[in-house]
């Protein structure tokens, strides 16, 4: 049983990440640095004082307003810091208070920050996903439920799939059909989930994206030509792998036999 103060403790701590990686989604597609100069308003560019910038927090006192210009701020800043906030906890009880529950979460982290970067841009920046494959690898080291063997057949068999199956449509059609990012991506996320989350992941994302997509063209009276990023379908993907994947794949399993 985790006691409660723990819990908050790190609720806290995640919310905090969130804060930073609202800096990244919006700092990394620029090219600008994420330590350097510190938050400012969006509109009057005001630096934002330190008892203005507690995750959630700030934002519901400020009832989503800047303070100096009184500018309504995007709600979606201190939803990433709660959505961050609650994947740490998340991370807390499927690992406990451990190494592998830490690992898990610079994980969820990093598909966070890939997931809004690519719906604001359509790219996947090879800044985070190109050093994500070795870091990943070597956090994997930490999780007992994947060998090194796993993780490096995850990198071949995450990078590669989708590399094939972009190289085949391209073939077929003519055209790019998946960005290199999405390649990457898949390469990365192989490197801590394994080859066997890396199956999961493209059956996971597949689905997913058909539906969601084909509803979405549905929406806008048929329009089949309309860009739809395949990144935050494979970062959903993975991160349900990750918790539960392997109840997912015992209960098809058993359904199928």
């Amino acid at each position: 049983m985790i006691p409660l103060p723990v819990t908050f403790a790190i609720l806290f701590y995640g919310l905090c990440v969130g804060s930073f990686l609202n800096v990244c989604i919006y700092r990394v597609p620029l090219s600008r640095s994420i330590v350097r100069p510190g938050s400012s308003c969006p509109s009057c560019q005001t630096p934002i004082r330190w008892y203005d910038n507690i995750p959630v927090l700030s934002y519901l006192i400020l009832r989503g307003r800047c303070r100096s210009c009184g500018c309504r701020v995007s709600f979606r800043y201190p939803a990433i810091e709660a959505l961050t906030g609650g994947f740490a906890v998340i991370a807390l009880y499927a690992f406990g208070l451990s190494a592998s529950a830490l690992v898990h979460f610079i994980f969820f982290s990093a598909l966070i920050t890939i997931t809004f970067i690519d719906i604001d841009h359509r790219i996947i920046p090879d800044v985070i996903s190109l050093p994500g494959i070795p870091l990943f690898f070597l956090l994997s080291l930490a999780v007992p439920t994947v060998t090194w063997q796993e993780s490096a057949l995850g990198i071949l068999a995450g990078g590669g799939s989708l590399w094939l199956v972009a190289w085949l449509y391209e073939c077929l059609t003519g055209k790019m059909g998946m960005g290199g990012g999405d390649i990457k991506l898949l390469g990365m996320m192989g490197a801590f989930i394994g080859w066997k989350g890396v199956l999961f992941t493209i059956f996971f994302s597949s689905l997913t994206g058909s539906v969601i997509g084909l509803s979405i063209m549905l929406s806008q009276k048929g329009n089949m030509k309309l860009a739809i990023p395949y990144g935050p379908f494979l970062a959903a993907g993975g991160a349900v792998y990750t918790l539960f994947g392997a109840q997912l794949i015992g209960w098809y399993l058993g359904f199928v036999r």
